[in-house]
């Protein structure tokens, strides 16, 4: 027995005692349910439902608990909740719903367990497991759930059209579901979502964005990608992706299709890192091709600076999708600006070269490897082993410069203080021209990283223009 199981069971004993003081009825219901059957110990909170007042249920499960832990209450939505060790538990009361067409927030009244599971969005959700000392741990299960997970179907309770109409978050969910279990979504299910596709408009940008974090989390991201692009969700999220799609051809010469590569490119970074951000580096690393797609006759198709276009791409989609516009959303234009450096410098690699991809990337050098290796998508193996065989002799270049020349978190030898001393200086334009000569000089490897012999350089770099020592 898991810790989690452990844990459970106790809290369920003392739920089940709490509905027989309160004489209501009592189940557990939801994802809980879903991934104690699929034996998945991923549930970070318990959802239990009451044929009664939820407030006064958990009220009462506290006081049972030997450290009487504190009730948040929730008196809008008629919920309470609670902190049982690592787990949270929220306790509700049955309720039935129903909405209006502009809004995914329904119109709520009590109601008994069978309308608490026929609002549900998914029959593996509809799961239920009774509290209730008489029945104590049966399944209730209106809708065939047990059967769509055995089955690995995503299949809503009721009409689908009527299920995703009203609520359309739940078209994201299904996809969601369907990427992190590796479920289908049932035909008629799938049919809806694609008819109703438009409703998404009136989910806000942050629940939707919540969504795509779970897929981009997931272990094969593509299949969401994949479905929303099938169900024409995703020109409505992301159309930078959208527009990287399908192949030209001039006189007999094509690229590939980079909304493909793109999705190979995730599923590849999605073994090596669970870091989302640099997920989703991955997967808007090409975005500048679409606007920069040009044929040449004397070299083909090109993409002239698609990094740098990217990475300004990068702050419209945050924006647009309201996501947050700090560190996160600069660490992943700095990943796209500099997504195809290490590429180039893979057929040549100089000191130089490494010692400026160093000091460009900072500490996320070596996120920026992993996303340049998992960008390699060609299907010839030989060249597949070449590429790595590459990058590998990057990497030993890189850890072998850092090693001697400390350029990560480059800081210059020689402060603007002391240029000004040295030469007698007011704060003037040949300051900064000094301390750019410095870093050039270092990162050509003119120079090393030392004081002195920065020191030397500033003193004939200042003769130069005409500076005295002082």
């Amino acid at each position: 027995m898991t810790h989690k199981e452990a844990i459970s069971q106790e809290i369920f004993s003392i739920i089940s005692q709490a509905s027989k003081k309160l004489d209501i009825k009592s189940y557990v219901i939801g994802g809980f349910v879903r991934d104690y059957f699929l034996k998945r110990d991923t549930a970070k909170d318990i959802d239990i439902v009451t044929v009664g007042s939820g407030i006064d249920l958990a009220n009462q499960v506290s006081k049972l608990l030997p450290n009487k832990p504190k009730v948040q209450v929730f008196k809008t939505y008629g919920t309470a909740m609670l902190r049982f060790q690592d787990i949270e538990i929220e306790f509700v009361g049955a309720r039935k719903e129903s909405y209006v067409e502009e809004s995914r927030n329904p119109e709520v009244s009590e109601g008994t367990l069978e309308d608490d599971q026929n609002r549900r969005d998914f029959t593996i959700n509809a799961l239920a497991l009774s509290l209730n000392e008489e029945d104590f741990g049966e399944l209730v299960d209106p809708f065939e759930g047990m059967k769509d997970l055995h089955n690995q179907v995503i299949k809503t309770p009721l009409n689908p059209d009527i299920t995703y109409s009203d609520d359309p978050l739940r078209m994201m969910r299904a996809i969601r579901f369907a990427t992190q279990l590796g479920f289908e979504i049932e035909e008629n299910s799938l049919a809806a979502i694609t008819k109703n596709a438009e409703r998404l408009e009136i989910i806000t940008r942050e629940r939707i964005v919540d969504e795509l974090h779970k897929i981009l989390a997931s272990k094969k991201p593509s299949i969401g990608f994949l479905l929303l692009e099938k169900t024409n969700l995703l020109p409505q999220i992301l159309p930078e992706l959208i527009a990287l799609k399908g192949v030209e051809e001039v006189e007999g010469q094509k690229h590939k299709d980079n909304f493909y590569h793109t999705l190979e490119v995730v599923d590849n970074i999605a073994q090596n890192t669970e870091d989302v951000w640099l997920r989703w580096s991955a997967l808007l690393h090409d975005i500048g091709k679409a606007p920069t797609k040009k044929f040449s006759k004397k070299v083909g198709w090109t993409f002239h600076g698609h990094e740098f276009v990217g990475s300004k791409m990068v702050y419209k989609l945050f924006t647009r999708l309201k996501m947050p516009l700090n560190t996160k959303m600069k660490f992943v234009q700095k990943m796209v600006l500099l997504s195809s450096r290490p590429i180039v410098l893979a057929s040549e690699v100089t000191d130089s070269a490494v010692r400026r991809l160093i000091f460009d990337a900072g500490e996320d050098i070596h996120s920026l490897m992993t996303l340049c290796e998992a960008d390699i998508t060609t299907k010839n193996p030989s060249k597949f082993k070449k590429y790595h065989q590459n990058f590998e002799l990057v990497r030993t270049k890189i850890k072998e410069v850092e090693e001697r020349d400390h350029v990560r978190n480059f800081q210059p030898p020689i402060s603007g203080e002391e240029i000004m001393n040295a030469f007698n200086l007011q704060p003037c334009k040949e300051i900064g021209i000094i301390k750019e000569a410095i870093k050039e000089a270092i990162l050509e490897g003119e120079i090393p990283n030392e004081h002195e012999a920065s020191y030397q350089f500033m003193i004939q770099k200042g003769k130069s223009l005409g500076l005295k020592k002082h």
